[in-house]
């Protein structure tokens, strides 16, 4: 189960004057999960209404209905070997998505898996929170108590020629748990449950 105060921990720092958002990468595919575009570039460098854009889209995912549109997600012992999705996931991360070839690989496989019949948009974030030591009364204490580096992907369909609206489905990668990553559990998110989109990525992702 996910903790929604963990999540909700997360949230309160996805604004324009709080944020630590480092990189935002994506692509936009066709209706035939064909690449269109792509793009890579340093959070910080967008300008105030693009970060604010932005920022939202990212939110989505861990500000959603903890355990109905967010579910917690195990990694099998046996799917993290060599060429695994969890490999290329951990070295998106350690890169800080720097690396347009592995982002291209990712890119290819949402394509390959993910049905859609318009056009849609990947995007992928990368974000680095100093988590603070709290005291038992929950009181911050100020240092830092460990460096949690996590991705937010999303899958967000088209509203105008490269515009995207708010996402379809995601995840987060690794969970984070107990104010600290778990790193063989992640977060996948389905905007619309009843109609899942979320299970095609959890399918590609574990």
């Amino acid at each position: 189960m996910i903790d929604r105060e963990d999540m909700m921990e997360l949230t309160r720092r996805m604004t324009v004057s709080r944020t630590s958002m480092t990189r935002i990468a994506g692509c936009y595919m066709d209706a035939d999960g064909e690449i269109d575009g792509t793009f890579n570039t340093n959070f910080l460098k967008l300008s105030r209404s693009e970060r604010e854009k932005n920022l939202a889209i990212a939110k989505a995912v861990p500000f959603s209905r903890t355990n109905e549109q967010l579910k917690d997600c195990s990694f099998p012992e046996e799917k993290t070997g060599p060429g695994s999705m969890w490999q290329l996931l951990m070295a998106m991360k350690g890169c800080g998505l720097k690396n347009d070839a592995l982002m291209e690989t990712f890119y290819e496989l949402v394509g390959e898996h993910y049905q859609s019949k318009t056009p849609y948009a990947v995007y992928v974030f990368h974000d680095r929170y100093d988590v603070p030591v709290k005291a038992s009364d929950k009181e911050r204490l100020g240092e830092s108590e460990e460096v949690y580096e996590y991705l937010i992907g999303t899958v967000c369909p088209l509203t105008g020629e490269y515009e995207p609206g708010m996402p379809a489905c995601g995840f987060l990668f690794p969970l984070f748990s107990k104010r600290s990553a778990d790193l063989h559990r992640m977060a996948v998110f389905d905007a619309d449950p009843a109609h899942p989109k979320g299970e095609m990525l959890q399918r590609l992702l574990l």
